[in-house]
């Protein structure tokens, strides 16, 4: 027979012993508790750039430096614009730089906040779709809107280029006012080749503007 003590409770004749929960199993379950506020406050607060699925873009952005070896450096032209703005997997990575750069000017879905909406059709900055890439290099607005070509690698600029125009005309709900002129329409994207077509496979493998 086993000396442990035993609890008054009996269920069925099935008895209990008293074997409490050690004192640093529950000091450690009083400590979750009590930090479990700052976690909550911290990752999910509202804070930009803090939560999981942000976090979550940044590495990709960051994994996704190591995949531009595969399509070499882009050039912030018409043309290549036009081109990865219709390859849905890279979009995805623009969006992630977008989203890891440029949300506190021009908000998480480009409706505008400082920065004017990138979601309708009237642009200040832009004539063509090429214009996009130069504001993002060479910044706008006498430096409302600063220049990113020493901070992003070029073919981040270029594919956030590339998300910022697949923005236009969604019309985000509780977007700033138009602000400039209409424009002409974006080009069509150039006929793709076959190696054009593999380079667009997912790049995962498994920034503020104001120059709209």
């Amino acid at each position: 027979m086993s000396d442990t003590p035993k609890t008054d409770h009996a269920y069925d004749g099935i008895e209990e012993f008293d074997n409490p929960l050690p004192g640093w199993w529950k000091w450690l379950f009083v400590a979750s508790i009590v930090f479990s506020p700052f976690y909550w406050m911290f990752y999910h607060g509202g804070a930009s750039g803090r939560s999981v699925e942000d976090l979550y873009n940044v590495a990709l952005a960051e994994n996704t430096r190591k995949q531009f070896e595969e399509i070499g450096e882009l050039k912030p032209d018409e043309a290549t614009l036009a081109s990865y703005m219709n390859k849905g997997s890279w979009v995805k990575v623009g969006q992630a730089v977008f989203r890891a750069n440029c949300v506190s000017c021009h908000g998480r879905e480009g409706e505008g906040k400082v920065g004017p909406n990138l979601t309708d059709e009237a642009y200040k900055n832009v004539a063509n779709l090429e214009d996009i890439a130069k504001v993002l290099i060479n910044g706008a607005g006498n430096g409302a809107m600063p220049k990113w070509s020493n901070r992003l690698h070029p073919n981040e600029i270029v594919l956030v280029s590339a998300y910022v125009a697949t923005l236009r005309g969604t019309n985000v709900d509780g977007g700033r006012p138009p602000e400039g002129r209409t424009i002409a329409p974006w080009p069509a994207a150039p006929a793709e080749s076959d190696a054009d077509a593999e380079s667009d496979a997912d790049p995962a493998g498994d920034n503020t503007d104001d120059g709209k």
